[in-house]
This record gives C-alpha cells, structure tokens and sequence, in this order.
C-alpha cells in the first residue's frame, strides 16, 4: 500500500483529476498482487456506492441547492444582519451567523463561501474592510454551514466508519454553535485593531428579529426536524434525504414562491454536476481501498504508534497535523474515504469516541478548502473580489489557529461534544 499512496501523490502533483489519481494509484496494488483476479477491478467502483445509506448525499446535495433556489437565502441574510450589523465589524459578524444559518439549507462550505463572497464581499471592501481579512473571513466562516446538520462529510465519514449519523447530526449543533462564538470573538477583536465600524446605525428591535425569524422560520427548524425525526425513527438516514428534497420543494413553490419549473431544472442541471463529482471520488476510493483491510494497515498504523507513544491526546495531535497537511493538498471527502477506515479503529483502541473523531476529522480536513495551495474555497472567494492571493494567505494564519483551537476543546471535552447526542440517543 505504501507504493499505492506514493503513486497517488505523484498523480495529484502532476496535475490528474482527484478521481483518476485515486483510481489509477489504487490499480497499482492488483499489479502487485496477481493472485487476486482483475475482474475485482471493475466491481469495486459498483459495490462502493452501493450502500443505501450513501443515497443520502446526493439527496442532501440536492435538498441544499433547492433551499438556496427557493429564495430563503435572502430572509436569512437579512436576519443575520439584524442580529449582528449593529456590532463593530458588523458585516464580518453577519458572515458568521450567516453561515451558521446557512448550515441547515446548504451544508456547503464551497457554495456559502462563493454566496457571500458575492452577496457580502463588495459591501465590506467599501467600507474599508482589509482585502485579506475580508476574504478569510468569507471564506473560513463557511466552515461553519459544513458542520451544522445535515453535512455532507458527516454523512460520508457516518457511512464509511458505521458510526450512528444521527448522534453525528446532533453532535454537529454543539461543534458548529462553539464554531460560531470562537469566530465572533475573532471578528470582534479584529474589528478594534482594524477600526471596523457596524453595518447598521443602531440595533434592531426584537420586534424585527422576531418578524424576520418568523418569515426564516422554514429554514432555521430545518436542522431540528432531521434530527427529531430519526431520533423518533420517522425515517432513516437515508429517508431523511429524500424529506429535506421534499421539504424544499414544499417550501420553495407554497411558502417563498419562487421556485418555479425554470428554476427547478436549473437546480438539477448544478446538482447533477456537483452530485457527479462527488460520487465518481467515492466510486473510485473502492478501487483504492481495497487493499487496506488486506495489508491489516489500520493494526499496522496503531502499533507504530504505540510504539511512539500512547498518550491519547498526543495520538490526536499527530492525528490533525497529518490531516491539516493532507487538505492542504487534497478534497476533504476523499480525504475522510481514505483516512476513515485506517484511522478509526486506531483512535478507538485508545478510547476516543467515534463520533468526536468524526467531528475533528470533518472539520479540519474541510478547512483545506479554504487553506493554500488548492483550497477551493480560498480561489472562490479571491476570484470573485480580486483578492491578491499573498494578502489570503498573511491574514489566513490566526484562521487556521483558530481551527485548531476548535479541535483542542473537541479533543480535550469529549463530553461536551457528546451531551446531545447523549441526551437524544442515550449513553
């Protein structure tokens, strides 16, 4: 196996699509064991995508792109501008609470971040906001819209490893919440040393607040919906998905309006694309992974570590540098396909619960998108508003600490991730 990940890593650098490096470096590992027949090749893309309980990312995906085409993206900007755009910095404040409202509808780090971008950027260059703030601030909050529920890394990482989605979900509300407050003090003490004045002339009544919760009301239950309704066992994992597509349709055409057919086929024609892309990497991951469980690399990994040391939050520090270092280079959902069955048992033999890992891993292997030199979210945004690429990367530095800070509270509070999931599905 060690051959296969060198051969992928030369693929990714010569400039291969991410899908085809994990194929064509995964086909290396039949050549070196002719014993096992070829004709395995061609299954293990099928077999790969064929658990029912991976139907919910496309189902998620599609779900998101229909909340965002049903119009509710605007009643949300405008209440996260009255909550937060009377504060110093307030357009960078409403990012944060933007994205946090957007992780119900969307679950998207790349598409928030390309929304606000568009929507907030201009704004906030005109008044004065640093370009390489800006841009970080645009893209980094997005992070949060990938962790509130329904996240499609969650789903991904729930499915590759067997851990419960739903304790996934629920433990998402606290990750994404915590994600928030740690965001708005950053903001709140950048906007002293930059001087950053608010959005809004004075705070809004609770009377606005309250008129404009009422009309995103739609979108903000969203996320409780799903939970309650597979603690309740109203539908699955799965079930789940194909409700959120018919919530959003119900919501877009009798609630906003404005989903007409024209809109309705132009959102499919985008999901499919982004539906594709996802699913072709996963297909393609069989191929790869196959000769994991055969080389017994997870046993293999655990005890070179052991081996090292067996502190568990030493093994998780270890584990978050290699995976900081691997989004920096690679999309985070091969990422979590790739590293999930080799890493997993490893951290569960030294007593860290499954659902907390998902939560790190899923958080810090999305923050390559928004982290040089391939992150996505990162060119999104610096496309769009012009942002000089060197002035991104200055002010991303305290961002990333910041993730990393997230992580260290995860690791060092298990209990606090895992007081929701608790308290929905018991210990």
């Amino acid at each position: 196996m060690i051959i296969v990940f060198i051969a992928f890593v030369i693929l990714l650098f010569l400039g291969l699509p991410v899908g085809f490096s994990v194929f064509f470096s995964g086909l290396l590992y039949f050549f070196q064991h002719p014993e096992i027949p070829l004709t395995t090749v061609p299954q293990l893309p099928v077999t790969q995508v064929q658990n029912v309980t991976l139907l919910a990312v496309p189902l998620f995906i599609f779900a998101g792109n229909l909340m965002n085409a049903s119009g509710i993206t605007e009643k949300l900007i405008q209440l996260a501008m009255a909550l937060t755009g009377h504060m110093n910095g307030g357009l960078a404040q409403v990012s944060v609470v933007l994205s946090t409202l957007m992780g119900g509808v969307s679950g998207s780090a790349n598409a928030d971040a390309a929304m606000e971008a568009r929507v907030l950027g201009p704004d906030m260059l005109k008044q004065g906001y640093p370009k390489g703030f800006t841009g970080c601030v645009l893209a980094f909050t997005a992070l949060i819209t990938a962790t509130i529920p329904p996240g499609v890394g969650l789903i991904t990482y729930g499915t590759v490893g067997n851990v419960s989605i739903g304790k996934l979900f629920a433990a998402g509300i606290f990750v994404g919440t915590l994600m928030m407050v740690i965001m708005m003090v950053m903001v709140a003490v950048a906007s002293k040393r930059y001087g950053l004045k608010p959005a809004l002339e004075k705070r809004a009544s609770a009377r606005e607040i309250l008129h404009l919760l009422k009309e995103c009301i739609w979108a903000v239950i969203f996320p409780l919906i799903l939970l309650i309704g597979i603690r309740m066992g109203l539908f699955t994992s799965t079930e789940v998905g194909s409700f959120a597509c018919v919530y959003a349709i119900f919501v877009g055409v009798f609630i906003y309006k404005k989903l007409t057919a024209r809109v309705l086929f132009e959102t499919m024609k985008h999901s499919i694309i982004d539906i594709g892309s996802i699913m072709f990497m996963m297909s393609m991951s069989g191929v790869f992974g196959y000769g994991i469980p055969i080389d017994k690399l997870p046993q293999k990994f655990t005890t070179a570590v052991m081996g090292f040391t067996t502190n568990p939050l030493i093994v998780m520090a270890l584990i978050v540098l290699l995976l900081v270092i691997a989004g920096m280079f690679m999309e985070g959902s091969v990422i979590i396909l790739l590293t999930t069955p080799i890493l997993l048992p490893m951290v569960q033999n030294f007593g860290i619960d499954p659902v907390v890992f998902g939560m790190i891993l899923c958080t810090v292997v999305t923050m390559g998108n928004m982290t040089p030199p391939v992150g996505m979210a990162m060119y999104t945004v610096c496309g769009i508003l012009d942002i000089r690429l060197d002035d991104y990367i200055k002010a991303c530095l305290p961002w990333i600490a910041l993730v990393l800070l997230e992580a260290a509270i995860l690791t060092l509070f298990p209990n606090a991730v895992m007081f929701i999931p608790n308290l929905m599905y018991g210990r």
